[in-house]
C-alpha cells in the first residue's frame, strides 16, 4: 500500500486539502494506492514557489545542472525495483516491462546529463567591430502532465530535458499511477536543489488548475482530448506547449513478407503492454497475397499468449488499467462486429476480478470503422486486407492522428515511398519497436506537436536570445 505526499516549495506533504484519491490493482481491483488530490490554491502556491526558484537553477552553470541530473540518474537507478513494483501494481503492466521501463527512464536522465552542458548557441558574423551571437536560456517553470502507460520513462524524457537546461519543473504524474510518480520525484528530489522540483497529485481538475497558471512551457502526454484543452488553456496564458497525444498507428504488410514473421511482428505490436503504448499497431493493413496466413498465424500467436496478473514472471498479457477501459476497448469490438467484423479469437469479458481482456483479432474489417479510424489502446488486431501495397500505403496515411506508423516490405523502393508518402512523426520499417539512442519526432495533426525525445527535446524547453555588441560611438574596444 502507497501513501503519496505532495511536494510543494520544497517541503514534502504539503497541501491535500481537495480529498483523497484511491487507485485499485487492475488485476485484482485490491486497493494500493492512496493520494491527495490538490486544490487550485495549492496549485498556485507550487507555481509561485517554482516561479520562486527559477532564477538561481537558471544561473546554475551547465556543468553543476549536469552534475546533479546524474546524481538523480544514480537515485532513481537505486530504487528501480520499487519503481518497476509500484508500476504494475498500480497499472497492471508486466513487471519485466516494467523495469524496462525504469532503465530506459535511468538512461534518458544519463543522457541529457550528458547532453546538457554540451549545448551551446551560435557566433555570428556582423560588422568588423561588433560581436553577435546567439546564446541559449531557460524558459523558466514546466509544468509536465505524464501518463499512466509508461510512466517512468515518459516523465524522465521530460523532467531530465527540462531540468538540464535550467527549468524549473513541476511534476504532475497521471492520476492512475501516483504512486509511481511520488516514488520517482522521491528519488529526483533527494539529488536535486531545494524547489527546483514539485509534485502535484489529483485528476484531471488538478491538471486543467495546473494549464490555467501562468508557466512558461505546458508539456504533455496522453490522450488528444487533454492535449487539445491544454493547448487552448496555453493560447490563453501565453505558455509554450508540447504535445504527444493519441495515436491510431497502422501497419503495412507488403507482398512479398514472410506472414509466420509478420504475425510475430504484428502481435508484438499489437499486444505488447496489452496495447497500452502511444505507439502500439492498432489497425493492419495486409496484401491479398499474404493475408489468409498471416491471419491465421496471428490468431495462432494471440491464443498462445499467457495472461495473468503483472507479478507472475509468465504473463505476457497483463490487464488493461482499469474496468472503465476495458469497457471502451471492448464497446469497440462489439461495434465493429456489429457492422460486419469477424471475430477470429478473443473479444470476450472474462468472469473473475481485474481488468482483463484477451487478445483479439478481428478480421474482414473496413477502413471506416471505428476500431480502425480511432485510437483503441488495447489488445485488437483489426485487419484490412488491400490489394496492393500502394493501397496499403493510402489507407495507412488516412488518419486524423501521425505519430508513428511501420511497415513491413521487401522491397527498398517501396521502404523509401513508405517513409517518404506517410504523414506521421515516425516510420519503423520492417520492426515494430526499436531505433537508435537519442532519436527525436514530432507528432502530427491529433497525435501533438514538438519534439519528443533526443537532443531536440533540449531545444524545446530552451528560448534562443540574440546579443548584437559594439564598442560606444562606434569605435573599437
Amino acid at each position: 500500500m502507497y501513501t503519496v505526499a505532495q511536494l510543494i516549495g520544497g517541503v514534502w506533504g504539503a497541501g491535500g486539502e481537495g480529498g483523497e484519491l484511491v487507485v485499485n490493482d487492475p488485476a485484482d481491483g485490491s486497493r494500493v494506492t492512496t493520494a491527495p488530490v490538490a486544490t487550485a490554491d495549492e496549485v498556485a502556491k507550487a507555481v509561485g514557489a517554482a516561479r520562486a526558484a527559477a532564477a538561481e537553477w537558471a544561473a546554475t552553470a551547465p556543468a553543476e545542472r549536469a552534475a546533479a541530473l546524474h546524481g538523480a540518474a544514480d537515485a532513481v537507478e537505486a530504487v528501480a525495483e520499487e519503481l518497476a513494483q509500484a508500476t504494475t501494481a498500480e497499472m497492471g503492466k508486466p513487471l519485466d516491462d516494467a523495469r524496462g521501463g525504469v532503465a530506459a527512464g535511468v538512461g534518458t536522465l544519463r543522457q541529457y546529463a550528458e547532453l546538457g552542458p554540451v549545448r551551446g548557441g551560435r557566433t555570428l558574423h556582423g560588422g568588423h567591430p561588433a560581436l553577435d551571437f546567439m546564446a541559449p536560456e531557460p524558459r523558466g517553470v514546466v509544468a509536465a502532465i505524464t501518463p499512466w502507460n509508461d510512466p517512468v520513462a515518459v516523465s524522465c524524457g521530460l523532467l531530465g530535458a527540462a531540468l538540464v537546461t535550467g527549468n524549473v519543473v513541476l511534476y504532475k504524474p497521471s492520476q492512475r499511477t501516483p504512486a509511481t510518480g511520488w516514488l520517482l520525484a522521491r528519488a529526483l528530489d533527494d539529488a536535486l536543489p531545494t524547489g527546483v522540483l514539485s509534485l502535484l497529485s489529483g485528476g484531471a481538475e488538478v491538471g486543467a488548475a495546473l494549464a490555467e497558471q501562468e508557466v512558461d512551457v505546458l508539456a504533455h502526454v496522453g490522450s488528444t482530448a487533454t492535449g487539445r484543452a491544454i493547448a487552448a488553456a496555453g493560447a490563453r496564458t501565453g505558455a509554450k506547449v508540447l504535445l504527444e497525444n493519441g495515436g491510431s498507428d497502422p501497419l503495412v504488410i507488403d507482398g512479398d513478407i514472410d506472414p509466420i514473421w509478420a504475425a510475430e511482428q504484428a502481435a508484438l505490436g499489437c499486444f505488447a503492454n496489452a496495447g497500452q503504448i502511444c505507439v502500439a499497431v492498432e489497425r493492419i493493413y495486409v496484401h491479398r497475397d499474404v493475408a489468409e496466413d498471416f491471419v491465421d498465424a496471428l490468431v495462432e500467436r494471440a491464443e498462445a499468449l499467457a495472461v495473468g496478473p503483472g507479478r507472475d514472471p509468465r504473463t505476457q498479457l497483463g490487464p488493461l488499467v482499469d474496468r472503465r477501459h476495458r469497457d471502451h476497448v471492448h464497446g469497440q469490438v462489439t461495434a465493429a462486429v456489429a457492422e460486419g467484423a469477424r471475430l477470429r479469437t478473443g473479444g470476450a469479458i472474462p468472469e473473475g476480478p481485474g481488468a482483463f481482456y484477451p487478445a483479439t483479432v478481428l478480421a474482414d474489417c473496413r477502413h471506416e470503422m471505428a476500431v480502425v479510424r480511432d485510437e483503441t489502446f488495447g489488445p485488437v488486431a483489426p485487419v484490412i486486407v488491400v490489394d496492393s501495397f500502394s493501397e496499403g500505403l493510402r489507407c495507412a496515411a488516412d488518419s486524423p492522428y501521425g505519430l508513428a506508423a511501420t511497415v513491413l516490405t521487401g522491397s527498398m523502393s517501396h521502404a523509401h515511398r513508405a517513409w517518404r508518402e506517410l504523414p506521421v512523426g515516425t516510420v519503423k520499417i520492417n520492426a515494430v519497436f526499436g531505433g537508435a539512442p537519442g532519436g527525436a519526432a514530432q507528432p502530427r495533426r491529433g497525435s501533438g506537436h514538438g519534439f519528443g525525445y533526443g537532443p531536440e527535446l533540449l531545444d524545446e524547453f530552451s528560448t534562443m536570445k540574440a546579443v548584437h555588441i559594439e564598442a560606444p560611438g562606434g569605435g573599437h574596444w
